[in-house]
C-alpha cells in the first residue's frame, strides 16, 4: 500500500480490444436482501475469489497502480513516490514504511534464507513506520527486481496479498452482503489505505459509510451502501497529496456501480489517470 497513480509518468492506454460497455445490468440490490452473492432466483454470482474474477480485480488495480493491465510484470516494480512511505515495491505496492513489506521479506527468508534481500532486514526493521531509506540505498532497489525474477519470490508476494489483503477484504464483504463489486471495491481500499482502524484506513472507512448507509447485511441496499463507501473513500483520498486523483473510484468503481454491475461482469470499460482501459 500505496503508490499514487497520478505521479505515474509512464502509461500504456487500452490495453484490450472490446467494445465500450453500453449499459449495465439491473440493480439487484433488494433481490439480494443481505444474502451475499444470491440473484434472488436462488442462483449464487461466483465473487470474487473465483479464478477469473481474481484476474480481473488484479487487472482493475494495476491499472490504477501501474497504468498497465499486466499486473503479472510487477513483480519487480521498486521506487520511492515521495508519499511519506518509504520505497513502495512489487504486486500491490508493499511498502518500507508501513510493515506488510517487512513482513514479505521476513516471512520469505525464513523458507529462503540466502536469498539478496535477506542482509537488508535489519534496515527493513529500523526503517519500519518512517520514510526513510537509512541502511537501504544503494543496493535494495537492484536486490528486490533480480529477486523478482524468481519464482518463489513472486509465490511470496502473492501470498502476502491474498493473506493481508484480498482473502480479508472479500470475506468481510460477503459477511456485508456484497457481491463482486463491493468485493473490489472493498479489496481495493485496503490495497491503497490499509486494513487498520483509523479514520483513514479501510475499517475507519467502512465504518464512516455504515453512519451513512446500511450494507445489505443490515437490510439496506446494495447500490446505496456502495455509493456510501466511495463518498466516504473519495473525502479520504482528497485529504491525502499523493492520492487527490479520485479517477480510481470516479470513472472506475463509481462508474461500474452507476451502471448496476453488482456482479462486476465483463464486458468492462473504465478510465483512470486519463486513459481507458477495456477488458472485454
Amino acid at each position: 500500500m500505496k503508490r499514487a497513480g497520478l505521479l505515474l509518468l509512464a502509461v500504456v492506454p487500452l490495453v484490450a480490444t472490446a467494445a465500450c460497455l453500453a449499459g449495465g445490468a439491473p440493480d439487484r440490490s433488494d433481490a439480494r436482501n443481505g444474502a451475499g452473492n444470491g440473484t434472488g432466483n436462488g442462483v449464487r454470482e461466483p465473487g470474487l475469489a473465483a479464478p477469473a474474477k481474481k484476474d480481473l480485480a488484479q487487472k482493475l488495480v494495476s491499472s490504477a497502480e501501474n497504468s498497465t493491465l499486466d499486473w503479472r510484470g510487477q513483480y519487480g516494480y521498486v521506487e520511492d513516490i515521495d508519499d511519506g512511505r518509504g520505497y513502495t515495491a512489487g504486486l500491490i505496492g508493499f511498502c518500507t514504511g508501513t510493515h506488510d513489506l517487512l513482513t514479505l521479506v521476513e516471512r520469505y527468508t525464513k523458507d529462503h534464507p540466502d536469498n539478496g534481500l535477506a542482509r537488508y532486514l535489519p534496515a527493513l526493521r529500523e526503517v519500519d513506520g518512517s520514510a526513510s531509506h537509512k541502511g537501504l540505498d544503494p543496493g535494495f532497489t537492484k536486490a528486490w527486481k533480480a529477486e523478482a525474477s524468481k519464482p518463489a519470490f513472486r509465490a511470496a508476494q502473492d501470498s502476502i496479498r491474498d493473506r493481508g489483503y484480498f482473502d480479508p477484504a472479500v470475506r468481510r464483504a460477503e459477511r456485508d452482503g456484497l457481491g463482486a463489486l463491493g468485493q473490489f471495491i472493498y479489496y481495493d481500499a485496503m490495497v491503497m489505505h490499509g486494513p487498520g482502524t483509523g479514520p483513514r484506513s479501510f475499517h475507519g472507512l467502512r465504518a464512516a459509510a455504515m453512519k451513512k448507509a446500511d450494507p445489505p447485511s443490515r437490510g439496506g441496499g446494495e447500490k446505496a451502501y456502495l455509493g456510501a463507501f466511495l463518498d466516504v473513500r473519495r473525502a479520504a483520498m482528497k485529504r491525502e497529496e499523493a492520492h487527490r486523483d479520485t479517477s480510481r473510484v470516479d470513472t472506475a468503481q463509481r462508474k461500474f456501480l452507476d451502471e448496476g454491475n453488482l456482479a462486476l461482469d465483463a464486458p468492462l470499460t473504465w478510465r483512470v489517470y486519463g486513459e481507458t482501459y477495456r477488458v472485454p
